[in-house]
Protein backbone atom coordinates (compact mmCIF):
# COMPACT_ATOMS: atom_id res chain seq x y z
CA UNK A 1 0.00 0.00 0.00
CA UNK A 2 1.40 3.29 -1.11
CA UNK A 3 1.86 6.10 1.81
CA UNK A 4 -0.73 8.55 2.37
CA UNK A 5 -0.38 11.34 -0.22
CA UNK A 6 1.05 15.11 1.07
CA UNK A 7 -1.92 17.72 1.50
CA UNK A 8 -2.35 19.25 -1.82
CA UNK A 9 -1.94 22.87 -1.65
CA UNK A 10 -5.20 23.89 -2.20
CA UNK A 11 -6.00 21.56 0.76
CA UNK A 12 -3.17 23.48 2.83
CA UNK A 13 -4.51 26.82 1.58
CA UNK A 14 -7.89 25.86 3.12
CA UNK A 15 -6.53 24.86 6.24
CA UNK A 16 -4.74 28.37 6.59
CA UNK A 17 -7.60 30.08 5.63
CA UNK A 18 -9.76 28.08 8.61
CA UNK A 19 -7.12 29.14 11.04
CA UNK A 20 -6.88 32.77 10.51
CA UNK A 21 -10.91 32.73 10.57
CA UNK A 22 -10.65 31.09 13.81
CA UNK A 23 -7.95 33.75 14.96
CA UNK A 24 -10.53 36.81 13.48
CA UNK A 25 -13.19 34.92 15.57
CA UNK A 26 -11.54 34.74 18.64
CA UNK A 27 -11.10 38.32 18.65
CA UNK A 28 -15.16 39.02 18.77
CA UNK A 29 -14.64 37.45 22.42
CA UNK A 30 -12.04 39.37 23.27
CA UNK A 31 -13.60 42.37 21.82
CA UNK A 32 -17.35 42.64 23.68
CA UNK A 33 -16.40 40.71 26.86
CA UNK A 34 -15.49 43.90 28.57
CA UNK A 35 -18.88 44.82 28.32
CA UNK A 36 -19.74 41.75 29.89
CA UNK A 37 -17.29 42.32 32.59
CA UNK A 38 -16.82 45.92 33.54
CA UNK A 39 -19.90 47.36 32.64
CA UNK A 40 -22.60 44.30 33.75
CA UNK A 41 -20.46 42.32 36.00
CA UNK A 42 -18.85 44.90 37.90
CA UNK A 43 -19.42 48.93 37.94
CA UNK A 44 -23.14 49.04 36.38
CA UNK A 45 -25.22 47.06 38.75
CA UNK A 46 -23.81 49.03 42.00
CA UNK A 47 -23.82 52.70 40.58
CA UNK A 48 -27.15 52.03 38.69
CA UNK A 49 -28.35 50.91 41.60
CA UNK A 50 -26.94 53.86 43.76
CA UNK A 51 -28.34 56.48 41.02
CA UNK A 52 -32.04 54.91 41.17
CA UNK A 53 -31.78 55.19 45.09
CA UNK A 54 -30.63 59.01 44.76
CA UNK A 55 -34.04 59.30 42.48
CA UNK A 56 -36.17 57.10 44.57
CA UNK A 57 -38.97 58.70 47.47
CA UNK A 58 -39.11 58.47 51.07
CA UNK A 59 -40.29 54.60 50.80
CA UNK A 60 -37.26 53.58 48.37
CA UNK A 61 -39.32 53.34 45.13
CA UNK A 62 -38.88 54.92 41.97
CA UNK A 63 -41.69 55.14 39.33
CA UNK A 64 -40.52 54.35 36.11
CA UNK A 65 -43.71 54.50 33.30
CA UNK A 66 -45.63 55.21 36.61
CA UNK A 67 -44.65 51.63 38.05
CA UNK A 68 -43.45 51.41 41.40
CA UNK A 69 -40.28 49.56 42.13
CA UNK A 70 -38.03 49.46 44.70
CA UNK A 71 -34.33 51.09 43.74
CA UNK A 72 -32.90 48.31 44.53
CA UNK A 73 -34.78 46.13 41.92
CA UNK A 74 -34.65 48.46 39.21
CA UNK A 75 -31.42 47.23 37.50
CA UNK A 76 -32.61 43.55 37.89
CA UNK A 77 -35.68 44.12 36.44
CA UNK A 78 -33.81 46.19 33.52
CA UNK A 79 -31.67 43.39 32.28
CA UNK A 80 -35.07 41.32 32.31
CA UNK A 81 -36.84 44.24 30.11
CA UNK A 82 -33.13 44.06 27.54
CA UNK A 83 -33.80 40.49 27.45
CA UNK A 84 -37.48 40.52 26.05
CA UNK A 85 -36.25 42.97 23.94
CA UNK A 86 -33.55 40.34 22.04
CA UNK A 87 -36.29 38.03 22.10
CA UNK A 88 -38.18 40.46 19.41
CA UNK A 89 -35.47 40.82 17.39
CA UNK A 90 -32.81 37.66 17.41
CA UNK A 91 -35.37 35.32 15.09
CA UNK A 92 -35.10 38.17 12.61
CA UNK A 93 -31.51 38.17 13.02
CA UNK A 94 -31.46 34.30 12.41
CA UNK A 95 -33.62 34.08 9.56
CA UNK A 96 -31.54 36.86 7.62
CA UNK A 97 -28.31 35.59 8.41
CA UNK A 98 -29.72 32.02 7.10
CA UNK A 99 -31.29 33.51 4.12
CA UNK A 100 -28.54 35.91 2.61
CA UNK A 101 -25.28 34.22 4.37
CA UNK A 102 -24.21 38.09 5.01
CA UNK A 103 -23.20 37.68 8.82
CA UNK A 104 -21.05 40.28 9.02
CA UNK A 105 -23.25 43.66 8.64
CA UNK A 106 -25.28 41.94 10.82
CA UNK A 107 -22.56 41.92 13.51
CA UNK A 108 -21.21 45.11 12.33
CA UNK A 109 -24.49 46.90 13.07
CA UNK A 110 -25.29 44.80 16.47
CA UNK A 111 -21.50 45.66 17.57
CA UNK A 112 -21.83 49.11 17.21
CA UNK A 113 -25.13 49.61 18.47
CA UNK A 114 -23.86 47.87 21.71
CA UNK A 115 -20.77 49.78 21.58
CA UNK A 116 -22.40 53.10 20.74
CA UNK A 117 -25.11 52.70 24.08
CA UNK A 118 -22.22 51.52 26.52
CA UNK A 119 -20.29 54.60 25.70
CA UNK A 120 -22.99 57.02 26.53
CA UNK A 121 -23.10 55.27 30.00
CA UNK A 122 -20.53 58.29 30.52
CA UNK A 123 -23.39 60.52 30.62
CA UNK A 124 -24.99 58.59 33.52
CA UNK A 125 -25.16 60.44 36.49
CA UNK A 126 -27.45 62.29 39.18
CA UNK A 127 -30.75 61.10 39.37
CA UNK A 128 -31.17 59.65 35.55
CA UNK A 129 -31.75 56.56 36.34
CA UNK A 130 -33.81 56.05 33.57
CA UNK A 131 -31.22 57.03 31.08
CA UNK A 132 -29.45 54.45 32.51
CA UNK A 133 -32.07 52.28 32.26
CA UNK A 134 -32.04 52.80 28.60
CA UNK A 135 -28.96 52.51 27.31
CA UNK A 136 -28.41 49.32 29.44
CA UNK A 137 -31.63 47.61 27.57
CA UNK A 138 -30.36 48.87 23.74
CA UNK A 139 -26.68 47.57 24.95
CA UNK A 140 -27.37 44.25 26.38
CA UNK A 141 -29.80 43.72 23.72
CA UNK A 142 -27.10 44.37 21.22
CA UNK A 143 -24.91 41.67 22.87
CA UNK A 144 -27.57 38.83 22.72
CA UNK A 145 -28.58 39.63 19.17
CA UNK A 146 -24.88 39.85 17.69
CA UNK A 147 -23.89 36.80 19.54
CA UNK A 148 -26.43 35.09 17.52
CA UNK A 149 -24.76 35.89 14.32
CA UNK A 150 -20.81 35.29 16.13
CA UNK A 151 -22.00 31.81 17.60
CA UNK A 152 -23.68 31.15 13.98
CA UNK A 153 -19.58 30.83 12.70
CA UNK A 154 -18.56 27.98 14.69
CA UNK A 155 -19.62 25.19 12.52
CA UNK A 156 -18.20 26.63 9.57
CA UNK A 157 -15.10 27.78 10.94
CA UNK A 158 -14.29 24.43 13.05
CA UNK A 159 -14.68 20.51 12.11
CA UNK A 160 -16.24 18.52 14.65
CA UNK A 161 -13.15 17.27 16.19
CA UNK A 162 -11.52 21.25 16.53
CA UNK A 163 -14.66 23.09 18.50
CA UNK A 164 -14.32 21.67 21.92
CA UNK A 165 -10.69 23.07 21.53
CA UNK A 166 -11.87 26.33 19.00
CA UNK A 167 -14.95 27.22 21.83
CA UNK A 168 -13.23 27.43 24.92
CA UNK A 169 -9.96 29.41 23.22
CA UNK A 170 -12.72 32.25 22.42
CA UNK A 171 -13.89 32.02 26.14
CA UNK A 172 -10.43 32.63 27.07
CA UNK A 173 -9.84 35.33 24.96
CA UNK A 174 -12.85 36.81 26.60
CA UNK A 175 -11.42 36.54 29.81
CA UNK A 176 -7.89 37.57 28.77
CA UNK A 177 -9.32 40.75 27.76
CA UNK A 178 -11.89 41.41 30.58
CA UNK A 179 -8.84 40.91 33.06
CA UNK A 180 -6.86 43.48 31.11
CA UNK A 181 -9.29 46.21 30.67
CA UNK A 182 -9.78 45.24 34.46
CA UNK A 183 -6.69 45.84 35.75
CA UNK A 184 -6.35 49.24 33.95
CA UNK A 185 -10.30 50.08 35.99
CA UNK A 186 -8.80 49.20 39.40
CA UNK A 187 -5.78 51.44 38.91
CA UNK A 188 -8.15 54.55 37.86
CA UNK A 189 -10.44 53.86 39.83
CA UNK A 190 -8.64 53.60 43.28
CA UNK A 191 -6.61 56.52 42.25
CA UNK A 192 -9.34 58.78 41.08
CA UNK A 193 -8.21 61.15 42.88
CA UNK A 194 -4.95 61.11 42.01
CA UNK A 195 -6.12 61.73 38.40
CA UNK A 196 -8.22 64.17 39.88
CA UNK A 197 -11.30 62.62 39.23
CA UNK A 198 -14.19 62.11 41.31
CA UNK A 199 -15.27 58.55 42.07
CA UNK A 200 -18.21 58.97 40.10
CA UNK A 201 -16.56 60.47 37.09
CA UNK A 202 -13.82 57.19 37.42
CA UNK A 203 -16.89 54.36 36.95
CA UNK A 204 -18.21 56.87 34.20
CA UNK A 205 -15.06 56.69 32.25
CA UNK A 206 -14.43 53.09 33.26
CA UNK A 207 -18.48 52.12 31.46
CA UNK A 208 -17.50 54.02 28.80
CA UNK A 209 -14.14 52.63 28.01
CA UNK A 210 -15.81 49.07 27.40
CA UNK A 211 -17.79 50.51 24.74
CA UNK A 212 -14.52 51.96 22.96
CA UNK A 213 -12.76 48.83 23.36
CA UNK A 214 -15.74 46.47 22.43
CA UNK A 215 -16.12 49.32 19.02
CA UNK A 216 -11.97 49.27 18.33
CA UNK A 217 -11.38 45.24 18.49
CA UNK A 218 -14.61 44.25 16.34
CA UNK A 219 -12.95 45.72 13.47
CA UNK A 220 -10.53 42.21 13.62
CA UNK A 221 -13.09 39.97 13.06
CA UNK A 222 -15.15 42.11 10.58
CA UNK A 223 -11.95 41.99 8.25
CA UNK A 224 -10.96 38.33 8.79
CA UNK A 225 -14.23 36.75 8.88
CA UNK A 226 -15.64 35.44 5.31
CA UNK A 227 -19.18 35.58 4.35
CA UNK A 228 -20.69 32.13 2.86
CA UNK A 229 -23.14 34.02 0.36
CA UNK A 230 -26.39 31.76 -0.17
CA UNK A 231 -27.45 31.05 -3.94
CA UNK A 232 -30.83 30.37 -2.91
CA UNK A 233 -34.10 31.81 -4.33
CA UNK A 234 -36.45 31.23 -1.86
CA UNK A 235 -38.71 34.14 -0.77
CA UNK A 236 -37.58 35.73 2.36
CA UNK A 237 -39.11 34.53 5.89
CA UNK A 238 -40.34 36.97 8.27
CA UNK A 239 -37.55 35.94 11.49
CA UNK A 240 -40.91 34.98 13.96
CA UNK A 241 -42.38 32.73 11.09
CA UNK A 242 -38.55 31.51 10.40
CA UNK A 243 -38.17 31.04 14.37
CA UNK A 244 -42.07 29.04 14.85
CA UNK A 245 -40.19 26.79 11.57
CA UNK A 246 -36.92 26.43 13.34
CA UNK A 247 -38.85 24.64 16.52
CA UNK A 248 -41.24 22.47 14.18
CA UNK A 249 -37.91 21.48 12.61
CA UNK A 250 -36.83 20.56 16.20
CA UNK A 251 -39.84 19.14 17.43
CA UNK A 252 -38.14 16.24 14.80
CA UNK A 253 -35.36 16.43 16.46
CA UNK A 254 -36.29 15.98 20.28
CA UNK A 255 -33.18 15.51 21.75
CA UNK A 256 -31.71 18.65 20.33
CA UNK A 257 -34.87 20.51 21.72
CA UNK A 258 -34.06 18.54 25.03
CA UNK A 259 -30.62 19.83 25.20
CA UNK A 260 -31.90 23.17 24.80
CA UNK A 261 -34.34 23.08 27.66
CA UNK A 262 -31.99 21.78 29.77
CA UNK A 263 -29.49 25.06 28.63
CA UNK A 264 -32.25 27.31 29.15
CA UNK A 265 -32.27 26.35 32.34
CA UNK A 266 -28.77 26.61 34.00
CA UNK A 267 -27.84 29.00 31.53
CA UNK A 268 -30.39 31.18 32.99
CA UNK A 269 -28.32 30.93 36.49
CA UNK A 270 -25.15 31.59 35.42
CA UNK A 271 -26.02 34.74 33.31
CA UNK A 272 -28.04 35.81 36.90
CA UNK A 273 -25.03 34.96 38.74
CA UNK A 274 -23.31 36.74 36.07
CA UNK A 275 -25.15 40.07 36.64
CA UNK A 276 -26.40 40.29 40.05
CA UNK A 277 -22.58 39.69 42.04
CA UNK A 278 -21.73 42.52 42.74
CA UNK A 279 -25.04 44.09 43.93
CA UNK A 280 -24.92 41.02 46.26
CA UNK A 281 -21.43 42.05 47.30
CA UNK A 282 -21.87 45.88 47.73
CA UNK A 283 -25.45 46.22 49.18
CA UNK A 284 -25.51 42.59 50.88
CA UNK A 285 -22.21 42.42 52.23
CA UNK A 286 -20.84 45.53 52.35
CA UNK A 287 -18.06 45.21 50.29
CA UNK A 288 -16.41 48.26 48.42
CA UNK A 289 -16.02 48.45 44.91
CA UNK A 290 -12.34 47.98 44.90
CA UNK A 291 -12.96 44.62 46.72
CA UNK A 292 -15.62 43.68 43.96
CA UNK A 293 -13.10 45.17 40.83
CA UNK A 294 -10.58 42.73 42.48
CA UNK A 295 -12.74 39.60 43.18
CA UNK A 296 -13.94 40.17 39.67
CA UNK A 297 -10.61 40.06 38.36
CA UNK A 298 -9.63 37.11 40.08
CA UNK A 299 -13.14 35.41 38.66
CA UNK A 300 -11.51 36.59 35.17
CA UNK A 301 -7.87 35.26 35.68
CA UNK A 302 -8.74 31.77 36.81
CA UNK A 303 -11.82 31.72 33.72
CA UNK A 304 -8.99 31.82 31.67
CA UNK A 305 -7.15 28.66 32.90
CA UNK A 306 -11.09 27.61 33.54
CA UNK A 307 -11.71 27.37 30.44
CA UNK A 308 -9.01 26.13 28.91
CA UNK A 309 -8.89 23.41 31.47
CA UNK A 310 -12.51 22.20 31.13
CA UNK A 311 -12.02 21.89 27.42
CA UNK A 312 -9.13 19.48 27.80
CA UNK A 313 -11.27 17.54 30.42
CA UNK A 314 -14.10 17.16 27.76
CA UNK A 315 -11.22 15.42 25.44
CA UNK A 316 -10.98 12.89 28.24
CA UNK A 317 -14.14 12.25 29.84
CA UNK A 318 -16.53 13.98 27.31
CA UNK A 319 -18.34 17.53 27.27
CA UNK A 320 -21.71 16.57 28.71
CA UNK A 321 -19.94 14.96 32.19
CA UNK A 322 -17.76 17.61 32.44
CA UNK A 323 -20.79 19.91 31.99
CA UNK A 324 -22.74 18.37 34.74
CA UNK A 325 -19.64 18.72 37.34
CA UNK A 326 -19.69 22.42 36.69
CA UNK A 327 -23.06 22.33 37.62
CA UNK A 328 -22.60 20.59 40.71
CA UNK A 329 -19.72 22.91 41.80
CA UNK A 330 -22.40 25.95 40.42
CA UNK A 331 -24.87 24.62 43.03
CA UNK A 332 -22.22 24.24 45.98
CA UNK A 333 -20.71 27.66 45.50
CA UNK A 334 -24.25 29.61 45.51
CA UNK A 335 -25.00 27.75 48.60
CA UNK A 336 -21.88 28.60 50.53
CA UNK A 337 -22.96 32.41 49.04
CA UNK A 338 -25.81 32.52 50.76
CA UNK A 339 -23.53 32.08 54.28
CA UNK A 340 -20.89 34.67 53.73
CA UNK A 341 -20.71 37.17 56.43
CA UNK A 342 -20.95 40.36 55.80
CA UNK A 343 -17.94 42.69 55.53
CA UNK A 344 -15.57 39.67 54.98
CA UNK A 345 -13.77 40.07 51.67
CA UNK A 346 -11.70 36.86 52.10
CA UNK A 347 -14.93 34.57 51.81
CA UNK A 348 -16.02 36.41 48.77
CA UNK A 349 -12.52 36.44 47.01
CA UNK A 350 -13.08 32.29 47.80
CA UNK A 351 -16.39 32.66 46.01
CA UNK A 352 -15.25 34.41 43.34
CA UNK A 353 -12.51 31.91 42.81
CA UNK A 354 -14.72 28.89 42.73
CA UNK A 355 -16.97 30.72 39.91
CA UNK A 356 -14.04 31.65 38.02
CA UNK A 357 -12.61 28.29 37.59
CA UNK A 358 -16.12 27.19 36.01
CA UNK A 359 -17.87 29.83 34.41
CA UNK A 360 -15.76 30.07 31.11
CA UNK A 361 -15.93 26.37 30.91
CA UNK A 362 -19.17 25.39 31.39
CA UNK A 363 -20.39 28.37 28.89
CA UNK A 364 -17.79 27.32 25.88
CA UNK A 365 -18.57 23.58 26.43
CA UNK A 366 -22.17 24.05 26.06
CA UNK A 367 -21.82 26.01 23.10
CA UNK A 368 -19.50 23.41 21.12
CA UNK A 369 -21.84 20.71 22.32
CA UNK A 370 -24.76 22.47 20.46
CA UNK A 371 -22.66 22.84 17.63
CA UNK A 372 -22.92 19.14 16.86
CA UNK A 373 -26.41 18.43 17.18
CA UNK A 374 -27.07 21.59 14.23
CA UNK A 375 -28.36 20.48 11.35
CA UNK A 376 -25.76 21.24 8.15
CA UNK A 377 -26.72 24.34 6.39
CA UNK A 378 -29.23 25.91 9.56
CA UNK A 379 -26.39 27.38 12.03
CA UNK A 380 -27.53 30.52 12.51
CA UNK A 381 -31.28 29.78 12.25
CA UNK A 382 -30.17 27.25 15.16
CA UNK A 383 -28.43 29.26 16.87
CA UNK A 384 -30.58 31.92 17.17
CA UNK A 385 -32.69 29.41 19.07
CA UNK A 386 -29.64 28.77 21.08
CA UNK A 387 -28.81 32.02 21.83
CA UNK A 388 -32.94 32.87 23.10
CA UNK A 389 -31.44 30.49 25.82
CA UNK A 390 -28.43 32.08 26.38
CA UNK A 391 -29.25 35.36 26.40
CA UNK A 392 -32.69 35.37 25.11
CA UNK A 393 -34.49 33.71 27.84
CA UNK A 394 -32.13 34.46 30.80
CA UNK A 395 -34.95 36.69 31.96
CA UNK A 396 -36.35 34.56 34.89
CA UNK A 397 -33.42 34.37 36.99
CA UNK A 398 -33.04 38.37 37.38
CA UNK A 399 -36.61 38.55 37.70
CA UNK A 400 -36.68 36.11 40.37
CA UNK A 401 -33.47 37.92 41.90
CA UNK A 402 -35.90 41.09 41.63
CA UNK A 403 -38.71 39.84 42.83
CA UNK A 404 -37.48 37.46 45.54
CA UNK A 405 -36.06 40.80 47.04
CA UNK A 406 -39.07 42.74 46.72
CA UNK A 407 -40.87 40.68 48.45
CA UNK A 408 -38.39 39.77 51.28
CA UNK A 409 -35.76 42.79 51.39
CA UNK A 410 -33.05 40.45 51.43
CA UNK A 411 -30.12 39.80 48.65
CA UNK A 412 -29.21 36.48 50.37
CA UNK A 413 -32.69 35.58 49.81
CA UNK A 414 -32.57 36.42 46.81
CA UNK A 415 -28.99 34.66 45.90
CA UNK A 416 -30.44 31.36 46.85
CA UNK A 417 -33.55 31.51 45.15
CA UNK A 418 -31.03 31.06 42.14
CA UNK A 419 -29.73 27.21 43.07
CA UNK A 420 -33.25 25.86 41.58
CA UNK A 421 -31.88 26.75 37.88
CA UNK A 422 -28.35 24.62 38.38
CA UNK A 423 -30.40 21.36 39.85
CA UNK A 424 -33.35 21.62 37.15
CA UNK A 425 -30.70 21.80 34.43
CA UNK A 426 -28.70 19.41 36.28
CA UNK A 427 -31.11 16.78 35.72
CA UNK A 428 -32.67 18.00 32.18
CA UNK A 429 -28.88 17.75 31.01
CA UNK A 430 -28.17 14.11 32.58
CA UNK A 431 -31.69 12.78 30.81
CA UNK A 432 -30.14 13.63 27.56
CA UNK A 433 -28.28 11.19 25.28
CA UNK A 434 -25.73 13.24 23.21
CA UNK A 435 -24.40 10.60 20.79
CA UNK A 436 -28.09 9.67 19.75
CA UNK A 437 -28.86 13.19 19.31
CA UNK A 438 -25.57 14.00 17.39
CA UNK A 439 -26.80 11.34 15.39
CA UNK A 440 -30.27 12.24 14.84
CA UNK A 441 -28.85 15.78 13.61
CA UNK A 442 -26.95 14.42 10.79
CA UNK A 443 -23.04 15.40 11.55
CA UNK A 444 -20.65 12.91 12.62
CA UNK A 445 -20.21 11.17 16.18
CA UNK A 446 -16.54 12.78 17.95
CA UNK A 447 -14.94 9.57 19.84
CA UNK A 448 -15.62 11.63 22.63
CA UNK A 449 -18.55 14.17 23.44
Amino acid sequence: MEPDAPASPAAADEAAGRRREQRGWYFYDWACSVYSTSVLTVFLGPYLTAVAKSAADADGYVHPLGIPVRAGSFFAYSVSASVVLAILVMPLAGAAADRTGRKKPLLALCAYLGASATTGLFFLDGDRYLLGGLLLVVANASMAVSMVVYNSYLPQIAPPEERDAVSSRGWAFGYAAGSLVLIANLVLFTAHDSFGLTESTAVRICLASAGLWWGAFTLVPLGWLRDRRRTSTAPAVHGWRQLAATVRDMRGKPLTLAFLLAYLVYNDGIQTVISQASVYGSEELGLSQSTLITAVLLVQVLAVGGALGMGRLARTHGAKRTILGSLVAWTLTLGAGYFLPSGAPVGFYLLAACIGLVLGGSQALSRSLFSHLVPPGKEAEYFSAYEMSDRGMSWLGPLLFGLTYQVTGSYRDAIISLVVFFALGFALLARVPVRQAVRDAGNPVPERI
